[in-house]
């Protein structure tokens, strides 16, 4: 119970900034036309592509880790949800832990509690998601995804202390970088800092030789989502509060460009090149229906933009609250459609194009 006051005051921290509308919960699976929603989810927070065109989903337990999630994959033609990790298999293939910490063991199937992930090439050629898990014990894992879109887990690296973690990306070398957004266990008083647009974390940075460092220029008020560069010279980092997206040079920790926006959450690159984001603009009535729902959906309104990666310039290609889906987390774009996933619900979203704002 204690948690669950903690999880509430964060919400009511974290976002009571503007109205007390609320829109939640939203029962039944009805579409609107060109806002199309299947319903067979549980909390589809982050969203990544797989190799062979399905798309990978972290079902998201909680904050605390005390529920526990999955990850699974989606044909979103012929709309089957498979659940990949963990499953009765699971243990069996945790036999190979050859990347991250070696003396990092399999986590708990059982508390095993996903938040954001991220696919990337390896040099070796091999595809690597890290996934940031709050069950158990602080930690990112590490699998392999193969051509036909299965999973394996291959090793581990847990946070170092009080570590608490919300979105990771991965490094061609293997490792990875992965934000920090406050110590574990301090939650009021790191919101309220945040809230007042002060320093709250930062951006760790992990590789096999040198283990955790924090990547310069990245302390931020509440870090939340997290991308890089395809070049690994730049990383774009969300703040959950009142800055947005900096875009900053790791190499000298300069901030080169921003772009100032309410509660950011996760980003992804568009078939365009264009970053796209996914920020919450609704209020405080809203958040806390979304915290308290038991079933249906989250209404919480958003708006997902699509950025120029040199500027951090542009504009909202999508403007939503309520039915069928709201509070989006993650925006991943498919020939020109847009996927939705959420923190909350039992529901993702795919957007035609023609439901889509003009942001040129």
């Amino acid at each position: 119970m204690r948690r669950r006051v903690a999880t509430t005051l964060l919400s009511i921290l974290a976002f009571g900034c503007l109205g007390d509308d609320e829109r939640t919960p939203i029962l039944g699976c009805e579409s609107e036309p060109g806002f199309e929603v299947d319903c067979q989810f549980q909390n589809p927070e982050d969203l990544a592509p797989s190799p062979d065109g399905r798309i990978l989903v972290s079902q998201f337990g909680d904050m605390d880790g005390e529920a526990a999630g999955n990850l699974a994959i989606y044909d979103p033609e012929t709309r089957v949800l498979e659940v990949l990790y963990p499953d009765d298999a699971a243990p069996a293939r945790a036999a190979e832990s050859t990347w991250g910490d070696p003396d990092c063991t399999p986590p708990d199937p059982k508390r095993f509690s996903p938040h954001g992930i991220d696919l990337a090439q390896r040099r070796d050629g091999r595809h690597q998601l890290a996934v940031v898990n709050h069950g158990g014990r602080e930690s990112v894992e590490l699998f392999e995804v193969a051509a036909d879109g299965s999973l394996a887990w291959r090793g581990c690296v847990e946070g170092p202390a009080e570590s608490y973690f919300n979105d990771v990306v991965v490094l061609s070398n293997g490792g990875f970088w992965v934000t920090h957004m406050f110590p574990r266990g301090q939650t009021v008083v790191p919101l309220i800092r945040a809230r007042l647009g002060m320093d709250t974390g930062w951006v760790y940075a992990w590789d096999p030789q040198g283990g955790f460092t924090k990547l310069p220029g990245t302390d931020a008020p509440f870090p939340n989502g997290i991308e890089r560069s395809e070049d690994e010279r730049y990383v774009y980092l969300n703040t959950y509060s009142t800055t947005g997206v900096r875009k900053v040079d790791v190499s000298t920790g300069e901030q080169v460009a921003e772009h100032l926006l309410p509660s950011v959450d996760n980003s992804t690159w568009g078939e365009d090149g264009r970053l796209l984001v996914a920020s919450h603009t609704g209020g405080l009535g809203q958040m806390i229906a979304c915290q308290q729902l038991e079933e249906g959906a989250c209404g919480l309104a958003f708006e997902i933009l699509a950025l120029d990666p040199e500027d951090l310039g542009g504009g909202v290609i999508l403007r939503h609250e309520g039915a069928p889906m709201g509070g989006a987390t993650v925006a991943l774009e498919r020939e020109g459609v847009l996927y939705l996933g959420s923190f909350k619900g039992d529901r993702i979203a795919r957007v035609s194009r023609s439901a889509q704002l003009d942001a040129e």
